[in-house]
């Protein structure tokens, strides 16, 4: 059995694919032409038939900080620690009754911290000479150009024209 309309398009998966249209403006930081949108927004502008288009993107290594055992130990715990607060939050719900849930609660909340230190002082200590920092990936844009279609981009103008004035 099917909940098809004969007489409804089928939708099919959006591709990504670069918008077409013509320039509205052109920003250097993604802030700023949001501000813009924002700004078409509150004119009733539609700006479903807007686009935010990245030009000239890179990627960007941030390093946080250089790595050591001592580092690394606290962040497998911290993250171990979470994976323990999450079993024993499943224990506590599929075994209510358990007059000793806060034990075994704190329990396992101590076990996860102990293997996640366990496996983050391991794996860097196998990996020591190849990666001794921290670092955060980003994908930055060097200009954002605001994108519509060739009929509305005339409106479009305008409306930021006045309220930059």
């Amino acid at each position: 059995m099917s909940n098809s309309n004969p007489g409804a398009k089928r939708r099919l998966p959006q591709m990504p694919e670069l918008p077409k249209g013509e320039v509205i403006s052109t920003y250097d930081h993604y802030a700023d032409a949001m501000h813009a949108v924002d700004r078409l927004a509150r004119a009733d502008f539609p700006v479903n038939q807007v686009s935010i288009l990245g030009n000239d993107v890179r990627s960007v290594e941030r390093v946080t900080g250089k790595l050591t055992y001592g580092r690394v130990a606290l962040m497998g715990a911290l993250s171990g620690a979470y994976l323990g607060l999450f079993l024993g939050l499943l224990l506590f719900i599929f075994q209510p009754e358990n007059s000793a849930i806060f034990g075994v609660f704190l329990s396992a909340i101590a076990i996860g911290a102990g293997f996640g230190m366990l496996f983050g002082v391991l794996s860097y200590a196998m990996n020591r000479n190849r990666r001794d920092f921290s670092s955060v990936m980003q994908f930055v844009a060097t200009r954002y150009d605001l994108i519509a279609s060739p009929a509305l981009v005339h409106q479009a103008r305008e409306i930021l024209a006045r309220s930059n004035d």
